[in-house]
């Protein structure tokens, strides 16, 4: 049995064209499968809180076969609503804009292969999985009654706090991003709201720590970026080292350079050539915890909750099982 979980609305309606051209697949391999349909954020985190709480009880062997279609973010939120990792197996089939978990594994670009694949696999492939914790938070200002989020997230690609979180949280709200994904155009949406924000973003403050031990002081940042695969925001190639199976966290730092050349370094970052400048550095550790001068908006894989001015990334080495 299969548990399908799909996103419709990803990528403007991609998800739910791609589903019908599935579900027939299955149907015709008499494969059995439960589907379940997004209807909103969060809307997956309950789906799969509620499958966990109904179907992994105690002293049982039973494992989830999960198939997921939808964007990072779709994954995003399946991964919180899981109770036991060691129980849940994860099928990935991308519809959304960025796609970077589906980039850096090299799916193939047929959603019918990737289900063969899916199908096909006896063994999952255990990957590392990327947990981000808020010391201290400040909750979204659009909706004063939302009940405040969890304070740990999973991320399976990336967290980040500062420019490219901010980027993500106005893309989110953003009311072109649906029209310019109908035209093939999406990524207009991040490149224009990226140049926006890059002009208005003020000098913050940021520490560095790295599994306790070392720390980085950045009296200028942009934004600093943790991650478990190597892209980012639709294909920015920001940790050309990461390895999801290595137990660490890769960490993109930029900081202390102008504004001017940061138009220069960032689309070499596409081909992973932007550490040659001054003011972008590299890092690995297990733990890292930022600390930053006022409060920032804080994504993982692009999905941004709140702000908040102390986190910590944590690497918890092969948690994720992936049938591949």
């Amino acid at each position: 049995m299969y548990y399908i979980i799909v996103n419709p609305a990803s990528k403007s309606g991609r998800g739910a064209k791609i589903w019908s051209e599935l579900q027939p697949i299955l149907d015709k391999k008499e494969i059995a499968y439960k589907v379940f349909f997004s209807k909103g954020v969060d809307h997956i985190v309950k789906l799969v809180r509620d499958l966990s709480t109904s179907l992994l009880k105690d002293g049982s062997d039973f494992i989830i076969k999960l198939i997921v279609l939808g964007g990072d973010g779709t994954l995003n939120e399946t991964l919180q609503g899981i109770s036991d990792f060691s129980r849940v197996q994860i099928g990935y089939i991308p519809t959304g804009s960025s796609n970077d978990m589906a980039r850096d594994l090299e799916l193939p670009r047929d959603p019918s292969e990737i289900l063969e694949h899916i199908l096909s696999c006896n063994e999952p492939v255990l990957m590392d999985l990327g947990c981000l914790t808020y010391y201290q938070t400040h909750e979204r200002q659009t909706d004063p009654q939302a009940e405040l989020p969890a304070l740990k997230r999973y991320f399976s690609v990336s967290a980040g706090i500062g420019f490219d979180a901010a980027v993500c949280e106005e893309a989110l709200a953003s009311k072109f991003k649906n029209i310019l994904n109908k035209i093939g155009l999406g990524k207009l949406t991040y490149l224009s709201i990226a140049l926006k924000q890059l002009i208005l973003a003020k000098k913050v403050a940021c520490t560095i720590t790295l599994d306790d031990e070392r720390q980085i002081d950045l009296p200028k940042f942009l934004f600093v970026a943790s991650m478990i695969h190597q892209y980012e925001g639709g294909g920015f190639k920001f940790c050309p080292g990461a390895d999801a199976y290595d137990g660490l966290i890769d960490v993109c730092a930029i900081g202390n350079i102008p504004k001017w050349l940061i138009l220069i370094a960032l689309p070499t970052a596409f081909s992973g050539e932007h550490y040659r400048f001054d003011g972008i550095d590299h890092y690995t550790a297990s733990k890292v915890h930022l600390k930053t001068s006022v409060p920032l908006w804080v994504h993982t894989d692009g999905e941004v909750r709140m702000k908040s001015n102390s986190i910590t990334i944590t690497c918890e080495q092969k948690k994720l099982r992936f049938l591949l």
